[in-house]
């Protein structure tokens, strides 16, 4: 059986967790205290010496981190994953998109705010981090204005791994009520069968 590595609050073990459920795949759930250093000890970093959340361990053994290559293996075959070669890597932009224009500042300003508690430090550097977090929303807007999924006609991992932290964007104290269209994404996602919140295990 399938055992993933995560931290419950994570939106990017959300992703995999999501995913598995929407395929409907048994998996065993090791929860793992991120603020408590547990990606640092030795029995960790010897499966993934980059010390993070989500990690993936596979029936034969292997170990497999980060959330867009957990998400790509688990998608292959399915049809949450095009087999259109340009759709493919369609996929893989808004994948890219989110890991390098959204998920560094939607989610830390969550991370922050929700979770790990402000500083100093990170009041100062908050407004940049909602000012380009608008940016990425604004960005998946106009997409969302005339596409009912960021890439073909149905639910792929690149909406997956979009939503994980969009929907959760108003607890970094991100205002949604003025994106209708990617109020309707959600709506879309979270009515697929399968859809489980972010405190499902």
């Amino acid at each position: 059986m399938l055992t993933l590595y995560d931290y419950r609050p994570s939106g990017n073990g959300y992703k995999v967790r999501l995913l598995l459920r929407l395929l409907g795949h048994s998996y065993r759930y090791e929860e793992v205290d991120i603020l408590a250093g547990a990606t640092h000890t030795d029995e960790f970093l010897s499966r993934n010496p980059a010390g993070k959340i989500p990690m993936l361990l596979l029936e034969d053994g292997r170990s497999l981190p980060e959330s867009g290559a957990i998400l790509f293996y688990l998608a292959e075959n399915t049809p949450f994953l095009p087999e259109d070669t340009f759709d493919r890597a369609q996929v893989l932009r808004w994948i890219f998109f989110e890991q390098y224009s959204h998920e560094p500042y939607i989610a830390v300003a969550r991370f922050w705010r929700s979770i790990a508690g402000m500083t100093p430090e990170r009041e100062a550097a908050l407004p940049e981090k909602m000012e380009r977090g608008y940016a990425a929303l604004d960005v998946m807007e106009i997409h969302l204005r005339d596409h009912d999924w960021f890439v073909g006609q149905r639910c792929s991992i690149a909406d997956i791994a979009l939503y994980a932290y969009t929907h959760v964007a108003p607890e970094g104290g991100f205002d949604l009520t003025g994106y209708p269209a990617i109020n309707g994404w959600m709506e879309r996602i979270s009515a697929l069968p399968g859809y489980v919140t972010i405190d499902a295990g």
